[in-house]
């Protein structure tokens, strides 16, 4: 009954339109009322899920990016990568993974790389023979990179959740997200191949001197985040935090284009994310906790168990084909709390390593976020490219075929992720 119920309601509050965020909160309710188990744990498990250290740098992270979008360091990035690669034949496709990879290791979030980056990436593509549609649908994929290159928000998540290090959770999705954005411009180079695009001239010596020189203050700020937590001169979440004071200082004092005025709006507007993305995650959390007393949770655990059959490979086949569908419907930090708890227990039965677990979920939800019909990072893109949704579906497909490929790859060769944490010597 308490599962029909939370089904139910949660079925219905995302036909109306409801925050997802909403619907859980709202399914959660009504199964713990239905059940007779009453509210009184509602608020203890609320503030327990949302008061961890950890979590505390998601708003750093967010008001970390805020500062760098405004203080202009997206159009710096685009100018430097432009400067060494645009000039070659589907340049500016490089040039929109590129800098959505740099971008994705100051922001640490997908939609706030979309929307950054598309507003001058999009339109200079445009003008040199992509079609909107086709522009688009590259910048909202490579925009999911942001969730894989460190910092990531979602990687927070997960491991508050699995009480993993984040800290070789980082290091862990670089090769895949690099490996990602390399899968994006082959497919981008296959769709491309018929067109006449124009080149931008090469660009010289002293041009590419300058444009670096230009840039270094935002290439610097994931070195100093991932080298500071490496080198062990401060935590994941005390690296938010510089983070944050880094961007400021380079924005009022090195770049001078933001202005004490300005930085109210920018801590208003990192407080109004910050707070839906913290009542999504207690809600979440609201939501595992239901499914994990009312033994949901442990049923389905048994219930994957039986699938696979104690085979590895037919268990990531499930969660892939699980979390690729949740993808399409609920965002990245609802899918950890809620799958999490589920497929957890099962990959440790199997010796499957749950740092590669993690980033298995992670490229999951980034393919989620350009899957319709939610596609959270194609809304955000057809907003800054003026189409509509309808003209993104159909070129989004080869970026989501290349993608998948990528998930692939790094589910079934765990020696892709754990190249790097194992020669830093973060895991044996």
């Amino acid at each position: 009954m308490t599962a029909v119920t939370m089904l139910l309601v949660f079925s219905l509050c995302v036909i109306i339109g409801a925050p997802i965020g909403t619907a859980m909160c709202l399914s959660s309710v009504s199964a713990l009322l239905t059940s007779g188990m009453g509210l009184s744990m509602v608020p203890f498990n609320y503030y327990a899920s949302i008061s961890k250290f950890l979590l505390l740098a998601i708003p750093f992270f967010i008001l970390a990016g805020n500062i760098m979008e405004k203080a202009g360091i997206s159009t710096k990035l685009i100018a430097f990568a432009q400067s060494f690669v645009g000039h070659v034949n589907g340049g500016l496709a490089l040039v929109c993974v590129l800098v959505a990879c740099f971008f994705a290791a100051i922001s640490g979030s997908g939609p706030a790389t979309v929307a950054a980056l598309g507003g001058i990436i999009i339109p200079a593509m445009t003008a040199v023979g992509y079609s909107k549609g086709d522009a688009s649908a590259l910048m909202a994929t490579a925009g999911g990179i942001g969730i894989i290159i460190p910092p990531s928000i979602s990687f927070v998540v997960y491991s508050s959740i699995a009480n993993v290090s984040v800290g070789t959770l980082f290091m862990a999705g670089i090769v895949p997200g690099l490996l990602m954005g390399f899968s994006l411009f082959a497919a981008s180079m296959w769709v491309t191949r018929k067109s006449r695009l124009l080149r931008a001239p090469k660009a010289s010596a002293a041009n590419r001197w300058a444009a670096f020189k230009d840039a270094f203050w935002g290439l610097m700020m994931p070195v100093i985040i991932l080298g500071g937590i490496y080198g062990g001169i401060f935590t994941p979440t005390e690296a938010a935090a510089v983070a944050a004071v880094y961007g400021l200082f380079v924005g009022m004092f090195i770049y001078r284009t933001l202005r004490m005025k300005e930085l109210l709006a920018i801590v208003v507007d990192s407080g109004k994310q910050t707070g839906a993305v913290m009542w999504t995650v207690g809600n979440a959390a609201l939501m595992s906790w239901v499914l994990s007393v009312s033994g949901i949770s442990g049923a389905l655990t048994d219930f994957v168990v039986r699938i696979s059959g104690g085979h590895t490979v037919i268990f990531l086949i499930v969660v892939n084909i699980v979390i690729l569908i949740a993808g399409c419907f609920i965002d990245g930090n609802s899918i950890m709390y809620i799958f999490v708890p589920i497929f957890l227990p099962v990959a440790l039965t199997l010796g499957y390593n749950p740092i590669v677990l993690g980033v298995v979920l992670v490229m999951n939800v980034a393919i989620g976020m350009v899957t319709p019909p939610v596609g959270c990072n194609l809304y955000v893109a057809c907003g800054v490219s003026g189409i509509q949704v309808k003209e993104i579906v159909k070129p989004v497909i080869p970026y989501i075929v290349a993608s998948i490929i990528t998930l692939l790859l790094v589910t079934y060769i765990p020696q892709i992720t754990l190249f790097l944490p194992r020669l830093l010597g973060q895991i044996s």
